[in-house]
């Protein structure tokens, strides 16, 4: 019986490397199912052996879908199908989706209030402090952006700052036009730069301080009045 394998993909048609760097060729009747249906290869892994062929890229891994028998990947779509027609799966799957839908919206109504938290500005710029906060908000929150806003692993607050500092970086400085020499930490270096000289722009508002008709950040607030 074939192994169970997690692999990359090989250099020649219908080969993968293996964990040990050895090319294999893929057993005869065998196909590979696509990745996208996370119910569908939970099952067809248990059903019998499969090669799941992962590639990696920078520090991110990405599927590239799973090989296994012809017949078991038949088969696996076969039960998903008759479980998912079953009218009780519907009525989970509907349940699942309000859950997520309400956490979602309790989400971004509780990064809203972070982001106008971290900005703290004088209420003589409340209008603004809130067109911000609704901006980043929109730009950061939604579900698969890969923002630092759906990261878990900082505190909601440092991710309110975060996302205002990376979207005042776009918004606010010509990061977007700059040349940035291939150099390693360089960009980096720039947006420590940008950030330190975002957040004493935002020093300015929190002190009440009325902007000149040159400020970046000010010109923005004006463009979404007209």
């Amino acid at each position: 019986m074939e192994e169970t394998l997690q692999v990359k993909p090989g250099t020649r048609p219908r080969t993968v490397i293996d964990g040990e760097g050895r090319a294999r060729e893929i057993p005869k009747g065998w196909t590979l199912l696509p990745p996208g249906d996370a119910g569908l290869t939970r099952k067809l892994k248990s059903l019998g052996p499969t090669w799941t062929v992962k590639e990696k890229k920078g520090r991110r891994s990405f599927s590239k879908g799973v090989w296994a028998c012809g017949k078991q990947i038949a088969e696996a779509k076969r039960l998903v199908a008759a479980h998912r027609a079953d009218p009780i799966y519907e009525k989970k799957l509907n349940a699942s989706r309000e859950y997520r839908h309400r956490k979602q919206e309790k989400y971004v109504e509780n990064f809203e209030q972070a982001i106008l938290q971290f900005l703290r500005f004088e209420s003589v710029h409340g209008e603004m402090a809130h067109a911000i906060a609704e901006a980043v908000t929109s730009h950061a929150t939604p579900v698969g952006s890969g923002t630092v806003a759906r990261t878990e692993r900082i505190p909601i607050e440092q991710r309110a700052e975060s996302a205002v500092i990376a979207w005042m970086r776009h918004q606010t400085t010509a990061y977007d036009n700059m040349s940035i020499a291939r150099k390693k930490g360089e960009r980096r270096a720039v947006r420590r730069e940008l950030a330190q000289k975002s957040r004493s722009l935002l020093d300015r508002y929190r002190r009440g301080v009325i902007p000149s008709s040159s400020c970046p950040l000010a010109k923005w607030f004006e463009g979404q009045a007209t």
